[in-house]
């Protein structure tokens, strides 16, 4: 069983759901029409055929981005109905793994904590003096993270979202 977040007012005896105002649903003669917003640009429409037995269906456009639609899809189904979930083929292991460091290296720098301290924690360092650390890698790897999370955290993450072949 699938349960909407917040399911808003349901409008009867609407015209068919061709463009809904997001974060509605319509009543159409093959079910109910939930029109979420995903953020930016992106829409995410579910079909509701029968409301009694709580039946979804996905409406995946087929443009550049249904490929990568299809597979968010399988993974849904898969994790509703308790079987394994597939790998999400967007991200490499090494970009999964960047991303998770970016994470930790905003979050260190948004608690107050040096580059330094963050360098420890993220790369496991060990301790290095004051002019060690000035030519340290690490150091330089730190500040290109926290370059990056500020991107990321700026609305740069929807670019990890597109699938593979269709990133600019």
């Amino acid at each position: 069983m699938v349960v909407l977040q917040k399911v808003p007012e349901v409008l009867d005896n609407a015209a068919p759901p061709t463009i809904l105002p997001r974060g509605t649903t319509r009543r159409a003669q093959d079910g109910l029409h939930h029109l979420l917003d995903a953020g930016g640009q992106h829409r995410l429409q579910i079909l509701q055929s029968d409301p009694d037995t709580n039946a979804l269906a996905a409406i995946v456009p087929l443009d550049q981005n249904g490929f990568a639609s299809l597979d968010a899809i399988y993974r849904l189904l898969a994790q509703l109905h308790g079987r394994k979930v597939p790998v999400d083929k967007r991200l490499t292991r090494q970009k999964r793994l960047r991303a998770k460091r970016m994470l930790q290296a905003f979050d260190g720098r948004a608690v107050g904590a040096s580059q330094r301290e963050i360098a420890k924690v993220v790369f496991r360092l060990s301790r290095v003096s004051r002019d060690e650390w000035q030519s340290a890698p690490e150091r330089f790897a730190v500040m290109a993270l926290l370059r990056d999370a500020r991107k990321m955290v700026d609305g740069g993450y929807r670019v990890l979202l597109r699938s593979r072949s269709v990133r600019r």
